[in-house]
């Protein structure tokens, strides 16, 4: 049997590395743990799994640290994680028989990121076999695909595999955390320097692209992204980056064709469906924008057939179900976002306005109390819109979030 070692970059990961480690201790057999520069008790953690661990300084570069790290490997094969990530319970098995294929080099990981609202999948090249020439590669975004193709070049022999199940949980998906100034303009200038050095890089394009469409400056993000485009012999993953973010970056710009054009070639790339929900889900929500709510409707339905478990595509196609009248089935779609995350404001939102389109005001009333309590907490201005819209509806709701009705004139009661 094959067997296989944890390879981790860490830095004041105390929080989140139990975790981790606990998901990988009965799979691999050995941790490697290189800390660039904790101050808390991130390096005791990891011994006290048994991991061997090693301290290097931060040079500001992630493929550098990663190489560090696969120096001190051992094992015939490599398992790579960050802190926030983890193995999903029982899959272990699983990934000991797909690498004791001997002619596989790689193992494609998809990858769960938790709390994404857009895509919520991502393939990653995390497990392959320890070959002296794989090595990480871009200072940002580091990984190993520049060197597996150099590999494959000179060694034909070898196939990468596409490992068809979730295994890999990320928990570090915050819009906060990304939209973090100090981490963009990180990540900006790393991607600068390497696009520098390597100009026209297509998934250098892709991630520098949608970068600066975050960071407000369209024009620089559309023509790096429409550059990358036109490499010739695009590896699918990146084709589909480039056309998705393409397809943000149009309808953030209201060029509905354009956008509309990028998402249907973004689920025209052959990938695993899981990993073209973003594409699936935008082009559903730009067809209800246009007030095709039959295709919209029937794109919700793609959706949530590719994953059931899907929040946002759920509350998506309750709205396009509201739209048709549907308001029955649009409930239990609101309803099941609401099970799936009892958080989601908007679905309360929308659950109260389709129990008063039925009548069923106390229900109505009690979804809106919940909206306007989770509002509160994290958009106040729009608690405040919602609540001033339900007063000239004859509704008065305290700031608790409570409720009470108050009659308004010439209303029956």
């Amino acid at each position: 049997m094959a067997t296989l070692s944890l390879c981790m970059i860490v830095k004041d990961e105390a929080a989140n590395l139990p975790k981790c480690l606990d998901s990988v201790r009965s799979v691999v057999d050995e941790m490697v743990v290189v800390d660039t520069g904790s101050t808390d008790e991130t390096l005791a953690i990891a011994r006290s799994y048994g991991a061997t661990v090693y301290s290097i300084p931060w040079n500001h570069d992630f493929a550098a640290a990663r190489n560090t790290a696969l120096q001190h490997v051992t094992r015939e094969w490599v398992l790579v994680l960050d802190a926030d990530e983890r193995l999903v319970d029982g899959i272990g098995e699983k990934l000991r028989r797909a690498i004791a294929n001997e002619n596989c080099l790689v193992v494609n990981l998809v990858r769960q990121e938790i709390g994404a609202t857009q895509s919520p999948y991502s393939l990653v090249s995390r497990l392959f076999r320890r070959h002296p020439d794989l090595q990480f590669n871009r200072p940002y975004h580091a990984m190993i695909d520049d060197s597996v193709m150099t590999v494959l070049q000179r060694e034909p022999q070898w196939v990468i595999e596409d490992f068809p199940e979730t295994a890999i949980l990320h928990e570090g998906y915050r819009a906060e955390a990304i939209a973090s100034r100090n981490k963009a303009q990180a990540a900006r200038l790393a991607m600068e320097r390497f696009l520098t050095q390597h100009p026209g890089d297509p998934y250098a394009c892709s991630k520098l692209g949608a970068l600066y469409m975050d960071m407000e400056r369209p024009t620089y993000g559309i023509e790096l992204m429409e550059r990358g485009l036109k490499t010739e012999n695009l590896d699918p993953p990146v084709a589909y980056e480039l056309h998705y973010h393409l397809g943000i970056a149009y309808s953030k710009m209201r060029c509905v064709a354009q956008a509309a054009h990028h998402y249907q070639q973004a689920i025209q790339q052959p990938l695993l469906p899981m990993l073209k929900l973003g594409a699936y889900n935008n082009l559903g929500s730009l067809q209800q924008a246009l007030g095709d709510n039959q295709g919209a409707l029937a794109t919700f339905e793609t959706v949530l057939g590719i994953d059931p478990t899907f929040t946002t595509g759920h509350y998506n196609l309750g709205m396009a179900l509201k739209a048709q009248g549907k308001l029955l089935e649009a409930i239990a779609h609101y309803n099941e976002a609401i099970r799936l995350q009892p958080d989601y404001a908007e679905a309360h939102q929308n659950l109260g306005v389709v129990y008063l389109k039925l009548g069923k005001v106390p229900e109505g009333l009690t979804a809106f109390a919940q909206a306007i309590e989770l509002h509160q907490m994290r958009n106040p201005d729009e608690a405040q819109r919602l609540i001033q819209g339900l007063h000239q509806m004859g509704f008065t709701f305290e700031s608790t979030g409570s409720s009470k009705t108050s009659e308004r004139s010439g209303r029956k009661r």
